[in-house]
């Protein structure tokens, strides 16, 4: 076993901490799905797409902010984030004719998902659900869907569909680019997500119990699953939780960092690499207390870089597991946080 991991034979002491580690299947499941994605990709004329148009909340949303890069990097495709009371509230519908709109939701059954994709099909736009409930309205109003196939998730903390929706929109994204490197990441991701449930970073625990506030930041490919740590922070130990870019955080957010503000840092081994070490140091020059995962100076056990695009995945999965340890030492249950539902019925 490796510095700073953990068995996870233990018998898991809550359904957020069961489905966790039940990651690496969901992953599994969606690889299993490939040929049934690569047919959606072929159907969709992505090349005569003028954007990429992503719609979801919350959780899904991070995992909208992580395709945004995918889809960028792989397709150099614009990507705009859906606004629902454009169309629920304001009542104005989009000219999306010939865009790609891809909607990720856990249950289906948010009814500003469902307006705003039934809006962006009747407008033109190639509709796309990635999405774990099926059936639900959110499956019924796109025009193809991808199934997340989580099975039930009893945490209202998301976690495993949350790693689903992620991979699931890499599977789209690398048959729309038809880019064998990420379908090779892809194929690795199973393991690579069994081996993160062993780490152990409950180190960040002792600062996070003594904190103010806690900052979560990342870059590029990382910057949606750094947003996915802060709300999971927020949500299940109850402490105000922000995530930023590397980049911002080396600008107007800086000045709230604070010896009461612990910084968990993920650093992915690409184009972004220099700007996050570069942050680092200046942080640790300043007294912040940083943890830092991925690369040479990192501070919290990593099981070694292999893509960026499924390394932002699979660390979710130690930071998951750190958050939930931490709510039960703290007396929180971490399945059911105060004055949250599983489904928020936004319209």
């Amino acid at each position: 076993m490796m510095p700073g991991s953990k068995d996870t034979t233990d018998r898991a002491s809550s359904a957020m901490a069961r489905e966790t580690n039940e990651s690496a299947e969901v992953a599994a499941r969606i690889l299993r799905s490939r040929q049934a994605i690569a047919d959606i990709a072929g159907r969709l004329d992505v090349g005569a797409a003028p954007l990429a148009v992503l719609c979801g909340r919350g959780s899904s949303g991070h995992a909208g902010v992580f395709l945004r890069y995918l889809i960028e990097t792989r397709l150099h495709l614009p990507v705009s984030a859906s606004a629902p009371s454009v169309i629920t509230a304001f009542r104005k519908p989009l000219c999306l004719d010939h865009a790609l709109f891809i909607v990720i939701s856990q249950s289906g059954r948010s009814p500003d998902l469902v307006a705003a994709t039934k809006s962006a099909r009747e407008s033109g736009a190639r509709t796309v659900a990635i999405v774990n409930a099926l059936p639900s309205p959110v499956a019924d109003a796109a025009e193809f869907v991808i199934p997340i196939e989580a099975g039930v998730e009893q945490s209202v903390a998301a976690t495993k569909t949350v790693v689903g929706s992620m991979a699931a929109g890499a599977e789209l994204i690398a048959a729309l680019a038809d880019d064998a490197s990420l379908r090779s990441a892809l194929d690795r991701l199973p393991a690579r997500l069994s081996r993160a449930a062993t780490l152990d970073w409950s180190m960040v625990a002792g600062d996070l119990a003594k904190a103010s506030a806690v900052f979560v930041a990342s870059r590029g490919l990382g910057l949606g699953p750094a947003r996915e740590i802060a709300l999971k922070l927020a949500e299940i130990l109850q402490l105000p939780a922000l995530g930023f870019s590397a980049a911002e955080l080396q600008h107007g957010p800086r000045a709230a960092v604070s010896a009461r503000t612990p910084v968990l840092l993920m650093r992915l081994n690409d184009e972004t690499a220099a700007t996050v070490d570069q942050l680092a140091d200046d942080l640790r020059a300043s007294g912040i207390k940083l943890h830092l995962a991925g690369g040479p100076a990192a501070s919290l056990p990593w099981i070694g870089d292999d893509d960026a695009a499924t390394d932002a995945i699979t660390m979710l999965v130690p930071a998951y597991r750190m958050i939930e340890r931490a709510a039960r030492a703290r007396g929180f249950d971490p399945d059911r946080p105060p004055q949250l539902s599983k489904v928020t019925e936004t319209f």
